[in-house]
């Protein structure tokens, strides 16, 4: 018997990439998904691969920039199936850019969704999980806080954001709740599609076919946290292509 089976698991940003390769590696090890993106043929089709499978998920339309919209996906949760195990805060954007190039729509975006996406699952979240007496926060964080670089400081200055707060909250979790980051490096997704100047963005994808790694090898790491016996509280996890800088 897995450790997994039978955790309902709710995944932001589920509709492709980490999300997708994390509610399926979890669902194949017997895990209850409720799954949340913007996409609902995504969602959709990935609910309806997973059940022919044999497993079980179920979806709802989900703009993590919404709190509203949170708060419907944890409701899903418990509605359907009387907890929430593991929120697993995935969804995120990243239009790199230079600072000269005062791309301050991407900025606002970036802050949205990855920073004020986080503290709202975290609202919808926390109290169930207190009231239960047991849950897990599981966020993606970035290689991109650790290293920063040109064109990435906002988006680093979010994922680092996130990782500070993740740390104030494990801090307040008590005995009873777990916390995890994530923090992958160069992954095989369509991070790139949201990077506006072309030379940036081919520069990206270049890279991105020499080194990345596959969604799949964060969803491992996700389920390795998640396994974890309750009171073993596996803090911060570091994946990157061995190639990556």
């Amino acid at each position: 018997m897995s450790d997994i089976t039978d955790k309902v698991v709710a995944i932001t940003g589920a509709s492709s990439g980490i999300g997708e390769a994390t509610a399926l590696l979890l669902a194949g090890r017997g895990a209850k998904l409720v799954l949340g993106a913007r996409r609902a043929d995504r969602l959709e089709a990935l609910a309806a691969r997973i059940t022919a499978a044999g497993g079980e998920a179920i979806y709802t339309v989900t703009d993590v920039r919404r709190r509203d919209d949170l708060a419907s996906l944890v409701a899903l949760a418990c509605d359907r199936h009387g907890k929430l195990d593991v929120l697993v805060s995935n969804a995120g954007v990243g239009p790199i850019s230079f600072f000269d190039d005062l791309c301050v729509d991407e900025w606002e975006e970036m802050i949205d969704v990855n920073l004020k996406g986080f503290l709202y699952g975290v609202a919808a979240t926390l109290p169930v999980f207190r009231k239960q007496g047991f849950g897990h926060f599981v966020t993606v964080l970035s290689t991109a806080g650790l290293r920063i670089v040109p064109q990435q400081g906002v988006y680093a200055g979010t994922k680092n954001a996130v990782r500070t707060i993740s740390e104030a909250l494990r801090q307040e979790a008590g005995d009873k709740l777990r916390v995890t980051g994530v923090s992958p490096g160069f992954v095989h997704t369509d991070f790139a599609e949201t990077i506006k100047d072309p030379g940036s963005k081919a520069a990206v994808i270049a890279k991105r076919d020499r080194i990345a790694i596959p969604p799949e090898a964060i969803a491992r790491g996700i389920a390795f946290a998640i396994e974890q016996p309750a009171n073993v509280d596996v803090g911060d996890i570091v994946i990157r292509p061995t190639a990556q800088d």
